[in-house]
């Protein structure tokens, strides 16, 4: 199969980094989480499956995230999901797998909606919808808040390396594209994996998402032991069974 690379030009200055695979069937996007990038286990591991089957992929990288041109600080939950859209609109045609993770999952969430005549079935793992007002804003102590308001950025410890910088531009956008406050107008398959060892993301939320999205179609998996990545071996294996058996329920 052929894997080509490439720069998509957003028309501001920005340049998206993305890898297409070439293939049949629905095309499975890759959405990576916060601070991520299409280089992950993840995105891997699912192109070398996709390669194994003949099926289309395609991954790419937010503005300010991993080989794409932009400032991470500059970003919100509206740029990125536009990143996404304009991806997928310039470089996929017909019916989409969307495969989100942490973030990526709220991404897919609000491209299921924007483009619901495209996405074929949605899979979210350890997916973070509304995360930057339930997991950020709402945990924060008054004065962790006082710094975010007074300097525009907050460093909070990370267990992946260096510090997050929390902005206050990404918690107000964040605020303007939350998605569980209400039904979510999203009727096509929708399966939710969950570490429920996860310390970042709450598995309940899974929970939340399979509640308000009007498809019938939801299957939400728990991995008692899963942490967040949900990147073990096992894991990974679990990520391809679920989007072996959406090919097979698409007719691919």
């Amino acid at each position: 199969m052929t894997e080509t690379t490439g720069r998509l030009d957003r028309g501001n200055g920005i340049e998206l980094a993305w890898v297409r695979l070439d293939g049949v069937g629905p095309t499975v996007v890759f959405l990576p989480g916060f601070r991520s990038d299409m280089t992950g286990d993840k995105a891997t591991a699912l192109s070398a499956f996709c390669a194994e089957r003949g099926v289309g992929m395609l991954r790419f990288d937010y503005s300010g995230h991993g080989a794409s041109s932009g400032d991470f600080l500059d970003g919100t939950i509206g740029a990125w999901a536009a990143d996404a859209l304009a991806a997928i609109d310039a470089l996929t045609s017909g019916p989409l797998i969307l495969v989100g993770s942490s973030m990526g999952g709220w991404i897919a969430l609000l491209t299921a909606i924007a483009r619901s005549n495209r996405v074929a079935a949605l899979v979210g793992i350890a997916a973070a919808p509304d995360f930057t007002q339930r997991l950020m804003w709402d945990s924060m102590a008054p004065s962790e808040r006082a710094v975010l308001e007074r300097d525009g950025v907050l460093y909070v410890p990370s267990q992946y390396g260096a510090p997050t910088p929390i902005t206050l531009r990404l918690i107000q956008d964040g605020a303007n594209h939350l998605v569980l406050n209400g039904p979510m107008p999203i009727r096509c398959p929708v399966r939710l994996l969950h570490g429920q060892a996860d310390p970042d993301v709450p598995w309940e939320l899974a929970l939340r998402i399979a509640e308000n999205v009007e498809t019938p179609d939801v299957r939400v998996t728990l991995v008692k032991d899963g942490d967040h990545r949900l990147s073990r071996p096992s894991d990974l294996t679990l990520l391809r069974q679920t989007v072996a058996a959406l090919l097979v329920q698409d007719g691919a």
